[in-house]
């Protein structure tokens, strides 16, 4: 196999319980996370494993446990008022959005319902290099611009006005001032087709909009696809 054909075997594995209070099933969650397998980079791999397994413990005996308290609290005064209650939710799936060469880069969807009209999603993503065993950062894909981050935030403009332009946009009228409030150098994942920076939810643009992501090309201009 050519090293440029080289990807990591990724398996999923997942915590998963659904939770009762006085026999009745009031919370469910999921988290899932991944799983690398790799001969050419055993040890990160062993390494990122152990990451990711600890954070889903993690989260599991805390997030997991605050949610539980609250589902059996307005189970409480759900029974007590007679009104109807909405078992609590909370779930958490990651994607594989590039897999190639030495680079692995994810993203994790944390979704949680406590009640209410919706659940709230809240995204978090890395970017490794494997061969050199670090974590990527945001200004590694634009090393030709020393002032890379008004250059993102000058490209996620334009490409909201344009989806304004085409009358398919749904954005707070004041996306500007909200993009370079909310724009965070964490926020990124790679793919095929360039660098992805995202906002979380409400930042620029409603909740039904989700989770806005803008996509800046590599190539002359754009963004540099680090190579191994």
């Amino acid at each position: 196999m050519l090293l440029e054909e080289y990807q990591v075997i990724v398996r999923e594995r997942a915590l998963h319980q659904d939770m009762y209070y006085k026999n009745h099933a009031i919370m469910r969650y999921t988290i899932k996370y991944p799983q690398f397998i790799s001969d050419t980079y055993q040890l990160i791999a062993i390494k990122l494993n152990s990451l990711y397994r600890t954070k889903a413990i993690l989260y599991e005996r805390a997030n997991i446990m605050n949610l539980y308290q609250m589902a059996m609290v307005e189970y409480e005064y759900s029974k007590a008022n007679n009104y109807p209650f909405n078992q609590f939710e909370a779930y958490v799936d990651y994607t594989i959005t590039y897999n190639q060469n030495c680079l692995i880069s994810l993203y994790f969807d944390q979704y949680e319902y406590a009640g209410g009209a919706h659940g709230l999603t809240v995204r978090y993503s890395d970017t490794w290099n494997l061969k050199k065993s670090k974590r990527v950062e945001l200004a590694e894909l634009f090393p030709h611009r020393a002032h890379y981050r008004d250059y993102v935030i000058r490209m996620v403009d334009k490409q909201i006005e344009k989806e304004m332009l085409q009358g398919n946009a749904m954005y707070f009228d004041n996306y500007e001032e909200l993009v370079r409030e909310n724009f965070r150098p964490s926020n990124f994942y790679m793919s095929r087709e360039g660098v992805n920076i995202y906002f979380q939810q409400y930042d620029i643009a409603p909740y039904a909009a989700g989770i806005p992501v803008f996509i800046i090309p590599y190539g002359p201009g754009g963004a540099i696809l680090p190579r191994c």
